[in-house]
């Protein structure tokens, strides 16, 4: 039973608002508050559909979506997930759900508002990637909620973050603009030189994330079938753990190059208790950010690799930076397999350790691409046409 009465309040009742006094699903009387008749006879009537389908959630009862996703975060933590997923939520939440919807209570989302935060993330500049890895994100987050009767139902699971046709983010990856081609992967391989030479070696010609290669074993390493199993990897502070997807586990066959640069590292290699592939000179699990300014970027910068920035240091002169993040190495790697490999789209998803075939197409679906066939067929297309 539903009714809706206005109220007098302050201090000489001269103030008023309008009453929706209602009985929820579960038989719980409730009070919604609204400045006008209208706002209130609106909401009660999708209130009573809601209802009817046993999905409304009181706004008194409700939490705020940084509520829900603390309450989150505190179950991942519970769950024992690794500390750099548990991070990287904290600040999903920190920058890019507390500013734009934080505030807001769960019983009052809806689709239409979640695709305008949606919109909202790429006004203010949010990345195409970024935006879908905070979506799914809070997807998960309202499925928790509604697991634990916080919400009645999850408005945000049909929301598709597309992508702008007109936004160059979207383009498809490209040798010596996203990753080095086939003449800078060649110069570091000939520069690099030390303990970091099987490293860098070993990155580009596995595709193996940088977390992996920290965590690398000898126990995962055999030299005599030329193969690396994938079992294990280091995570920002250095601890091992499992890979983070089940596509993660899965075996890499070697070219004679990383076979033997292995076989002569490995005599070399400082020795630790996790006997670790390529530690740090006490054998531990050496740090992403020491590779990253010992090794990546200076050399990079040494041999040309770099891009300018809109800095200028003390002399006036632009600042130029490396060119190539080290992920890019896994791009490089992927772009060798699929033009030298002849390899299936089905088995560098595999090689890659990618969660689904899907990911794989949306990376380097244009390098399956045979153009020399494509100029071929439409040559004859062409004579056909002109024959005719």
């Amino acid at each position: 039973m539903t009714s809706i009465r206005k109220r007098k309040f302050g201090p000489n009742k001269d103030r008023e608002a309008w009453v929706v006094d209602y009985v929820d699903q579960s038989g719980n009387r409730r009070l919604k508050t609204f400045t006008n008749k209208t706002a209130a006879k609106d909401w009660s009537v999708t209130a009573q559909h809601e209802i009817k389908q046993g999905i409304h959630t009181a706004a008194s009862v409700s939490r705020t979506v940084s509520e829900a996703w603390e309450l989150w975060i505190a179950d991942c933590e519970a769950n024992k997930l690794e500390r750099s997923t548990v991070k990287q939520r904290r600040e999903h939440l920190r920058l890019h759900i507390a500013p734009f919807l934080g505030n807001e209570k769960l019983s009052s989302l809806t689709m239409p508002r979640i695709v305008d935060y949606v919109d909202a993330l790429r006004t203010a500049g949010r990345s195409l990637a970024m935006r879908r890895k905070v979506v799914t994100n809070l997807k998960t987050v309202l499925t928790f909620a509604q697991s634990r009767g916080m919400v009645a139902q999850n408005v945000a699971r049909g929301v598709k973050v597309r992508s702008d046709a007109r936004n160059t983010e979207t383009g498809p990856i490209r040798a010596g603009r996203d990753f080095p081609d086939r003449s800078e992967l060649r110069t570091l391989i000939e520069a690099v030189t030390g303990r970091w030479r099987p490293l860098i070696i070993t990155a580009v010609f596995t595709g193996m994330r940088a977390s992996e290669l920290r965590g690398l074993n000898w126990a995962s390493v055999d030299l005599e079938s030329g193969t690396i199993h994938v079992r294990q990897r280091a995570d920002a502070w250095g601890t091992i753990g499992k890979p983070k997807s089940r596509a993660g586990n899965r075996d890499i066959p070697l070219t004679p190059i990383v076979v033997n640069t292995l076989k002569e590292w490995k005599e070399s290699c400082p020795k630790g208790e996790l006997d670790i592939v390529f530690p740090n000179g006490s054998g531990n699990v050496e740090s992403h950010t020491n590779i990253i300014n010992r090794l990546w970027d200076p050399i990079q910068i040494k041999h040309g690799m770099t891009i300018e920035t809109d800095k200028r240091d003390a002399d006036g002169d632009l600042i130029v930076v490396a060119k190539y993040g080290f992920h890019s190495l896994r791009h490089a790697a992927a772009s060798l397999f699929i033009a030298h490999m002849g390899w299936t789209p089905k088995r560098v998803c595999a090689v890659m350790g990618h969660s689904s075939i899907r990911m794989t197409f949306d990376l380097y679906g244009h390098l399956f691409e045979d153009r020399e066939d494509d100029q071929a067929g439409l040559q004859k297309l062409e004579s056909a046409i002109v024959a005719a």
